[in-house]
């Protein structure tokens, strides 16, 4: 398309979608994928605001971003706590003044046992990580942005919550949960500038991973950077009519 730059120039234009201006909330953003998304909004000009547990996984985080770092901020919170998800959105906004899209990477994953012999501990836990967090998070953006009438929410869910594998089971519930309450929030958001989509990776190629299944074909996971232009397409402009959808993004597998 003409005007069009793609590339990199100093502020990484993806298909000419730049965030100058534009205010990203992460959460998970100390992780794997969390690292790669926070990176290319902060080339693509965006202010990030990151959610984090500790001080040693922020600065860990903003360790080697160089000059973009400077429009990384930080704020301390319990995801699993609404009254500290308040107030991280409430310093959120003091420190950035608005928030343009809410991408919420917080996840984890249990297995290992069927149904008949699972523990009620790991459904919950799975439970309480993957949707109760989403839930918490989407909730406390949610009055501010139909407040000014435009918004992007974006959650990560799993391959696995529309393709079930054994001994999962709390993992792929709450997952698919994520799907929906995001579909929930969409039909809620309709009309009103406000969108809220999901993205559904397949095995991502992180070091974790790699570390965990170290028989697997790399090859054939999805790499982080393709997650993070995915997302980073779902909260521009572009993407203004786009809402309610399910991404899938498998890799080769």
């Amino acid at each position: 398309m003409a005007g069009e730059k793609i590339g990199y120039d100093g502020k990484e234009f993806f298909g000419g979608m730049a965030l100058e201006g534009h205010v990203a909330l992460i959460t998970g953003a100390t992780g794997g994928l969390g690292e790669v998304v926070t990176r290319t909004f902060l080339s693509h000009g965006a202010t990030v605001v990151v959610s984090y547990r500790s001080a040693d996984s922020l600065g860990r985080l903003v360790q080697g971003f160089g000059p973009i770092g400077s429009r990384l901020h930080g704020v301390q919170a319990d995801l699993l706590s609404a009254d500290n998800i308040r107030r991280a959105v409430a310093e959120a906004l003091k420190v950035a003044g608005h928030i343009d899209s809410l991408v919420n990477l917080v996840g984890g994953f249990a297995g290992g046992q069927p149904v008949a012999e699972a523990d009620e501990e790991t459904w919950h836990r799975m439970l309480g990580l993957n949707l109760t967090s989403a839930f918490l998070i989407s909730r406390a953006v949610l009055p501010h942005m139909l407040g000014r009438n435009r918004g992007r929410i974006v959650h990560v869910s799993s391959r696995a919550a529309v393709e079930p594998f054994p001994k999962a089971a709390a993992y792929i519930a709450s997952k698919a949960g994520v799907i929906a309450l995001t579909r929930a929030i969409a039909a809620e958001v309709t009309g009103s500038g406000v969108t809220a989509n999901v993205i559904l990776p397949g095995t991502m190629d992180t070091p974790a991973n790699r570390r965990n299944m170290p028989k697997a074909d790399f090859f054939k996971w999805v790499q982080p950077q393709s997650l993070a232009n995915a997302i980073l397409f779902l909260v521009s402009e572009k993407a203004g009519e786009i809402n309610g959808a399910q991404l899938p993004v498998f890799g080769a597998a």
